[in-house]
């Protein structure tokens, strides 16, 4: 088992967190993914609408997080700064059984795990 495979089930192990995965935030190519990552597939161009618009509406600075809000679940998306193209870390977060600030924390302790 490689360590993408390990954190990305360190990042599953967060209550309510059903799937995560790691893209390529400029190709949307897929480093790994585990659990129900559906909607991850859309996460880039999400992301980029995002970041287009916070730039057209005056907002300085890199995008951190985009969280796309359903009736049932949360679409996470963190940007994992590195050298080179950034990262996308996904994340399937269903509401019901987590608080979405406990899971961003999480999210981003692992994600700075999944550099390593």
């Amino acid at each position: 088992m490689s360590s993408l495979d390990v954190a990305l089930g360190d990042a599953l192990k967060t209550q309510g967190i059903g799937g995560a995965a790691l893209l390529d935030a400029v190709t949307g190519l897929s480093y790994g993914e585990l659990g129900d990552v559906s909607g991850s597939q859309d996460a880039c161009e999400i992301a980029d609408i995002a970041r287009t618009r916070l730039h057209q509406a005056g907002a300085e600075g890199d995008l951190e997080s985009v969280i796309v809000t359903t009736a049932t679940r949360h679409l996470v998306t963190l940007q994992v700064s590195r050298t080179g193209d950034p990262l996308l870390l996904c994340a399937t977060v269903d509401r019901n059984r987590t608080n979405i600030t406990w899971a961003l924390r999480d999210l981003a302790r692992h994600a700075d795990d999944l550099l390593r």
